[in-house]
């Protein structure tokens, strides 16, 4: 169903000018700290990937889908995308600056967030920011989809309250500084949840 969602969604922050700005406060933030590159995890069609690279991040997008990665190097051919799992970055050790993961985590089973996020304190440098975006509900719930875009599959979809979200981010190590919860626009149901984390300068 890639090449459907990317027809459905041809900007991963759409007209929403606060989540735009979220993403920008970001990139100053991962610019401000050195040189060391972003990863986009969960990029999808490379929209979002584009536009820290417009805002003068270095970046480059990772994603579980072979097709979402081919549909995202058609589309920015000066960019880079590759195939991988958020449970286990093909990256050394303190390599980024930064972490993004738009709406990407919310279809991590609970049994793995933990370790995504053990995975994101791994390889950001000491001072590496987070930044989390996800649809979020009043109480931790799971909801399990056989069809979309007229495609036969098989997918959960994990809602998570920033309560819950923050307290894993936590227990990896990294120190939240900000939570936002916005209301969902028009054309959706879900309220949407930004998480702002840092990893420590120095190991505890």
């Amino acid at each position: 169903m890639a090449p459907a969602y990317a027809e459905a969604f041809p900007d991963g922050l759409g007209d929403r000018p606060v989540d735009r700005a979220l993403v920008t406060a970001f990139a100053e933030l991962v610019r401000a700290a050195g040189p060391a590159p972003v990863a986009d995890i969960g990029s999808g069609p490379g929209h979002v990937t584009a536009r820290l690279d417009a805002l003068g991040v270095p970046v480059f997008g990772v994603d579980v889908s072979p097709v979402m990665v081919a549909l995202a190097r058609q589309a920015h051919p000066g960019l880079r995308f590759h195939v991988g799992s958020m449970t286990a970055l093909d990256l050394p050790d303190e390599t980024l600056g930064g972490v993004l993961a738009l709406f990407s985590i919310i279809h991590v089973p609970d049994a793995h967030l933990p370790g995504v996020f053990a995975e994101f304190h791994r390889v950001l440098v000491p001072g590496g920011h987070v930044l989390l975006c996800f649809q979020t509900a009043d109480e931790d719930d799971r909801m399990h989809l056989a069809e979309r875009f007229g495609q036969e599959i098989s997918l959960d979809y994990y809602w998570r309250t920033p309560e819950t979200v923050a307290g894993l981010l936590t227990a990896a190590g990294l120190d939240v500084q900000a939570r936002v919860r916005l209301e969902p626009p028009a054309d959706a149901k879900r309220p949407r949840a930004f998480l702002l984390a840092r990893k420590p300068e120095q190991p505890r």
